[in-house]
């Protein structure tokens, strides 16, 4: 089966510290490729970049996705560190409960200002070094972005996020910039601060998705993965 060798390739990922964008790093250093790590823990950072080999292999820098001066940054750092710009995966996100009186309305402008403009600010930040390396951006929507929960916010968000994929792989097509969005249903992961059933995903099985996009040859773009447990019926 043909597929694109990515050994040498450059990968920045936001929202790397922990769950799934940390198992995007480890998947991509596995393949071959050298990965920016972003997130605002710098130390959970650093430990990860240690373990995936050190500087030659993975690079840790502080990074706020709300602010814009810090997306420059967090590309620049990649370039200094690699020289290029081959894929961006947007992941850095997080939640709220359920239910329109729920949370609180400062948390609910975190989340919209992380998911929605970080995820937008970020992308913008990396498109000049991806339209000359023709390299790929990898959005994470979700489940959630398909289908309206009630009372969610975050499901709100996640919506903005598969309509922004759509929005820049129509822009950038023609330029040979292939765009992914990628919607996981229920992982185990950190966002569940009371855990996950026993049946939901594995942050691997979505890092495995997001590489097989990668990994497709230039002319094939996978515009939609939806990954779901095999016992999640919504």
């Amino acid at each position: 089966m043909e597929t694109t060798d990515l050994t040498g390739r450059v990968a920045l990922i936001t929202g790397a510290s922990s769950g799934i964008g940390a198992s995007i790093a480890e998947a991509a250093v596995d393949a071959g490729m050298r990965v920016v790590l972003g997130a605002r823990r710098v130390d959970r950072l650093e430990a990860l970049a240690e373990r995936l080999g050190g500087a030659k292999h993975a690079v840790a820098a502080q990074l706020d996705v709300t602010d814009w001066a810090s997306c420059e940054a967090f590309v620049s750092a990649g370039l200094e560190a690699f020289g290029q710009v081959d894929a961006f995966v947007a992941n850095a996100g997080f939640g709220a409960p359920r239910g329109w009186l729920e949370s609180t309305p400062e948390h609910w402008r975190d989340m919209v200002l992380t998911n929605v403009y970080g995820c937008a600010a970020s992308v913008r930040a990396a498109v000049p070094a991806l339209l000359e390396a023709q390299g790929d951006i990898v959005l994470m929507s979700s489940v959630a972005g398909r289908r309206v929960l009630p009372g969610s916010l975050y499901s709100c968000t996640k919506h903005a996020v598969t309509a922004m994929a759509e929005a820049l792989r129509a822009e950038f097509a023609d330029a040979g910039v292939r765009v992914t969005s990628v919607e996981p249903g229920m992982v185990d992961t950190p966002f569940f601060d009371d855990g996950a059933p026993e049946w939901a995903l594995h942050d691997s099985d979505i890092a495995r998705a997001v590489l097989y996009a990668l990994a497709q040859p230039p002319r094939a773009c996978v515009s939609t993965v939806t990954v779901r447990p095999t016992a999640q019926v919504g």
